[in-house]
């Protein structure tokens, strides 16, 4: 039975989530917290599993909502028996300054009764690292990263103390920093200077961090509290209780084809990167509302028409395609039903790269759960999707992670 409840604010961070976990000995289920039937296959996969993470679409629902949801799926897992609890958030802290990361946190938080928790974006293996409360995407402040111009999310402020302050009840009071000197120092530092932020009436401890080792100081030193919050790459410090939790499974032959509906920069140099290597074809949103079933119906010949290279179905492939983000969707209707009828037409391998996206594409697939296998790049993985009609392969990646070529080895690293 499941110990570790998890709730994600998106599908693809749940999945990068759930191979950490997994990786520090977690045998980990990812159910779709949007199904129907999520009470039952939460319990079900609680039954069969370490850890449980519930992926949710929650990260730009209006604040209300997020949290509504969020307690839903707190609810779920203390009825599957889970006794401690992750909130999992974007590295880059995707957030306006009404939230959702600081109310869905708090509500969580208060829900449990806890006083204190901490906050941990930091995902060093890729880029994202925290110094004196600030949070940075490569060499680049978070404000002046490719960031600041996300339409959903932008990022105008690299001091995550600051983007915290308006989204909590009791404001700056409620926020505190450990800066990274103390990190250093070790377990007992941080522990002791989260006790002291705690007795002061702060609630959310920041936490800085540089590389891998101080986040599992920081999980060493967090080890009493039945809340986190961050990043899926403090969990990489947790310890489950097997030294191995992965499946081992590679994609099944057939086509290859990618669905991508991300707008991020990592993802648009993924696509162009295939493009030279396959083909693809380009989404439009007025050529969708113009004859959607036509411009589905020719992606989808063309997709079972490929070769062993990549097919690419995509939005953006280069800062002057993105969308206006009123058109994202119908965009990602038309994946998703290029998804659905791909399998109907034997596919049996997909590669979906955005959150919002993946999130599309599950629905419509109707996959109950996700069971993790190999990884392919930090935070990427192959799964395999469980539904009534027939066990899929889907690597489900957040648009900013991946390297460059990673739709065209994808395949070959999963074999």
């Amino acid at each position: 039975m499941a110990t570790l409840g998890a709730i994600a604010d998106d599908l693809t961070g749940a999945t990068d989530l759930a191979l950490t976990l997994t990786a520090a000995g977690f045998r980990t289920t990812v159910v779709l917290g949007a199904d129907p039937h999520a009470e039952r296959r939460t319990a079900e996969a609680a039954d069969d599993a370490d850890a449980v993470v519930v992926a949710l679409k929650s990260r730009t629902m209006p604040v209300d909502e997020a949290v509504s949801v969020s307690l839903d799926a707190l609810a779920w897992l203390r009825r599957a028996g889970c006794e401690r609890f992750y909130v999992k958030y974007c590295s880059t802290f995707d957030s306006t300054p009404e939230g959702n990361i600081g109310p869905v946190s708090e509500a969580v938080l208060e829900a449990l009764g806890e006083e204190v928790t901490v906050v941990a974006p930091a995902f060093p293996a890729n880029g994202r690292t925290v110094y004196r409360g600030h949070l940075f995407v490569g060499d680049e402040p978070l404000d002046e990263s490719s960031m600041r111009h996300h339409p959903l999310t932008p990022m105008t402020d690299s001091n995550l103390l600051r983007l915290l302050e308006p989204q909590l009840t009791r404001g700056a009071d409620d926020v505190a920093l450990v800066p990274w000197p103390v990190v250093s120092r070790g377990a007992d530092a941080v522990r002791a200077a989260v006790a002291r932020a705690r007795e002061d009436g702060a609630r959310f401890v920041v936490v800085d961090a540089l590389d891998d080792s101080d986040l599992r100081t920081l999980a060493a030193a967090t080890d009493d509290l039945r809340l986190l919050t961050g990043g899926s790459a403090l969990a990489q410090g947790l310890s489950g209780p097997r030294t191995e939790g992965r499946e081992g499974f590679a994609p099944p032959d057939g086509p290859r084809v990618v669905l991508s509906g991300s707008a991020s920069r990592a993802t648009q140099g993924q696509v162009r990167h295939a493009l030279a290597t396959g083909a693809g074809l380009r989404l439009r949103a007025d050529d969708l509302r113009a004859d959607f079933g036509a411009v589905v119906s020719g992606a989808v010949t063309e997709a079972l028409g490929g070769t062993a290279a990549p097919f690419v179905v995509y939005a953006t492939a280069s800062p002057e395609d993105v969308v206006d983000t009123a058109d994202a969707p119908i965009i990602e209707e038309a994946l998703a039903e290029i998804a659905e009828r791909l399998v109907a037409a034997g596919v049996r391998s997909l590669l979906v790269a955005g959150g919002e996206t993946s999130g599309a594409v599950v629905r419509r697939l109707g996959v109950g759960s996700l069971a993790l296998g190999p990884e392919v790049d930090p935070g990427v993985a192959w799964t395999r999707a469980r539904r009534d009609g027939g066990d899929l392969h889907l690597m489900l990646k957040s648009g900013n992670f991946g390297a460059r070529d990673l739709f065209v080895r994808a395949w070959e690293a999963g074999a």
